[in-house]
């Protein structure tokens, strides 16, 4: 058996790992954790565990515990990690009819000698990829979250109700045009509308990007990571980055102007990016789900383009030293993390 790491600083090799497993996504790719690296989530890592017979592949952002405001100067800088999902989705893929119980002994040693205390993991809900970590995590449903079916522009428009296609045929019929494209001038557009959409909802710090992360996200992901966009009179009043591997779209960011909300614009967007992913391949458009995986507003405006089964969506946890995990609860308030059901509670 072999369990190998890889950092980005070997793209090439990464790719080549990430691609070879079947159920892979982009979430899986170097060039997307580089984005998240860009904007200060940890620092990637993919591993890679085979024997004969069966592999592995789980990619992280490991993170220095330290550098959490809640233990600066209390800590060594550079001792204590932990690991989490990349923004969006992951968990391990497992491919082989082997016993995974040796791929997980394995990984927990190296995360032992390593001083990784504890990880987190959101489980990819189109690939239900929760059922592979039942014997080693700790995994909860959390929600639902909707992906379209992408067999045929006649199943795309069949899935709709009847309000959403109402909605689609309101925006063709005031004028908006959709398009799409990689160029830098519309992921600037894009940040600009997105930044705006951010501000009108309140979002924490942690959802304004910079700069340099979209351009990460363009240059590393020219692939796979665009812009669809919607135009009235020449001016872009909605745009979403879409992100499509493996025969997978998914619905990564999005934003709009609020004066234009009433004319429906990103239904339009969403229902010409289903037919674009039709057209290249994709079987499926993952539209994620509500916020805080709740079934809210943004839940049933998905909702409303897939009337089949949703996804359920899984998150994870595991603890792998659990004297330091106790030591770093025991440095908190407990006011502040009591019932939080936050993991792992030393960051609640």
């Amino acid at each position: 058996m072999t369990l190998e790491v890889f950092t980005t600083a070997q793209p090439e090799k990464w790719d080549a790992v990430a691609r070879s497993f079947k159920g892979h996504d982009v979430y899986y790719l170097s060039g997307y954790v580089k984005a998240f690296q860009v904007h200060g989530d940890g620092e990637p890592h993919l591993f890679y565990y085979k024997d004969n017979n069966l592999r592995g592949l789980n990619v992280v952002m490991r993170r220095d515990i330290s550098r959490h405001a809640c233990f600066t100067g209390k800590i060594e800088d550079n001792t204590w990690f932990d690991f989490s999902t990349p923004y969006g989705y992951g968990g391990w893929l497992i491919e082989g009819d082997g016993d995974s119980s040796e791929l997980f002994e394995c990984y927990q040693s190296w995360c032992q000698k390593h001083n990784v205390v504890s990880e987190f993991v959101r489980y990819h809900p189109v690939l239900g990829n929760h059922v592979h970590s039942n014997s080693f995590y700790s995994v909860q449903a959390l929600g639902k979250t909707i992906a379209m079916d992408l067999s045929s522009p006649e199943i795309i428009w069949s899935n709709f109700t009847s309000n959403n296609r109402n909605k689609v045929r309101k925006a063709l019929k005031s004028g908006v045009e959709i398009y799409n494209g990689r160029y830098p001038e519309i992921f600037e557009e894009f940040r600009e509308i997105y930044n705006a959409t951010m501000d009108r909802d309140g979002a924490d710090d942690y959802y304004y990007f910079t700069p340099d992360f979209y351009k990460t996200v363009m240059m590393e992901l020219s692939h796979e990571a665009q812009v669809f966009y919607a135009e009235l009179d020449g001016q872009v009043i909605a745009a979403s980055i879409m992100l499509a591997a493996n025969g997978k779209l998914n619905y990564h960011l999005s934003g709009s102007l609020r004066e234009y909300n009433n004319l429906a614009p990103t239904n339009l967007l969403l229902y010409t990016a289903a037919l674009w992913g039709c057209r290249n391949g994709c079987s499926t458009f993952h539209l994620g789900g509500g916020v805080g995986s709740s079934e809210d507003s943004l839940y049933k405006f998905k909702s409303a383009f897939y009337r089949g089964e949703p996804c359920e969506f899984y998150i994870g946890g595991k603890i792998f030293l659990h004297e330091k995990y106790e030591e770093l609860v025991a440095m908190r308030d407990p006011s502040k993390i009591m019932n939080s059901g936050f993991f792992p509670k030393y960051r609640a």
